[in-house]
């Protein structure tokens, strides 16, 4: 019988290092084992140089935001998360986020979560504002409007402060694209963990959209991942972890982390049909680019 990998919780093995080094452009230190700094060198070993934390919710973003300022190789993005603002509105009575179980608080409960956002965005270590976006796989039709309100403001707050814009797209692509469209995206728009296929790549593209691919690029079920990858242009390619979470393969099911970039990049290169030294030079020019550091 083969073995359950949901349940293997031992850390991958370090990568070859990157003769280039790069830029984890998503990440959730505050998620991950071990400490801030252990997670960065042991990032830097393998040429992952820079790191960019990002924020789902006021807590998180706070900490985000904290944990830049204190580290020169980490830069901070501050956001509630798609689902987070339907909780904020409408109340989390399974206690399903981090938060625990919260009493619904109504549209002046994400008013006042969007102004702390806003307040941490004009942070100089603060690079974005996300992971926003919309989730149409997690929050059911009832917390639309929610999602969509917080989207929109998210898209007025980095504009306003000159931040890169993060999404996060689930099931949800003509709707993201349609509201960046009626808000005019901001000047530097980064789709997190890249979900779309080859078509959607080609008007990412010509917006001028940045693409970052995660680890389930490497999924054997992800050869629409693989053709959006082979059209987007090299210079809007980032990678990301999103870690803890998709590990790519052959290491699926067990923890991410920021050192595991190189296993995704290489993934990449082949699609690509780059050497990895090329890619590498590409997404960290990007990456620096994308969010203004």
């Amino acid at each position: 019988m083969s073995p359950d990998r949901s349940k293997d919780v031992t850390p991958p093995p370090l990568p070859a290092p990157l003769s280039v080094p790069v830029a984890d452009s998503h990440t959730h230190l505050d998620m991950q084992s071990g400490t801030v700094e252990e997670g960065l060198a042991k990032a830097a070993s393998v040429g992952v140089t820079t790191v960019v934390q990002v924020g789902c919710d006021v807590n998180g973003s706070r900490w985000a935001a904290d944990t830049a300022a204190a580290h020169p190789s980490v830069h901070a993005t501050v956001a509630l998360h798609p689902n987070e603002a339907p909780r904020i509105v409408l109340g989390d009575p399974d206690g399903w986020s981090r938060q625990g179980e919260r009493p619904a608080g109504g549209d002046a409960a994400l008013d006042e979560a969007l102004a702390e956002i806003d307040r941490l965005a004009a942070l100089p270590h603060v690079k974005g504002v996300g992971e926003t976006g919309l989730d149409h796989f997690r929050t059911g039709p009832e917390g639309i409007a929610a999602q969509e309100r917080s989207f929109r403001a998210h898209i007025e707050i980095a504009k306003r402060h000159g931040k890169a814009l993060v999404i996060h797209d689930r099931d949800a692509h003509a709707d993201v694209l349609r509201i960046l469209k009626e808000e005019g995206a901001p000047e530097r728009t980064v789709f997190h963990c890249y979900s779309g296929d080859a078509e959607m790549a080609r008007i990412c593209a010509e917006n001028g959209y940045f693409m970052s691919f995660a680890g389930n690029v490497t999924f054997k079920n992800a050869q629409p991942l693989r053709d959006a990858l082979a059209v987007a242009p090299r210079e809007l390619v980032l990678v990301e972890t999103d870690a803890p979470f998709l590990t790519p393969a052959p290491y699926r099911g067990r923890p991410n982390a920021p050192y595991l970039v190189p296993v995704t990049l290489r993934a990449m290169a082949a699609v690509k049909d780059l050497d990895e030294d090329t890619l590498a030079t590409a997404v960290s020019a990007n990456t620096s680019r994308a969010f203004d550091y």
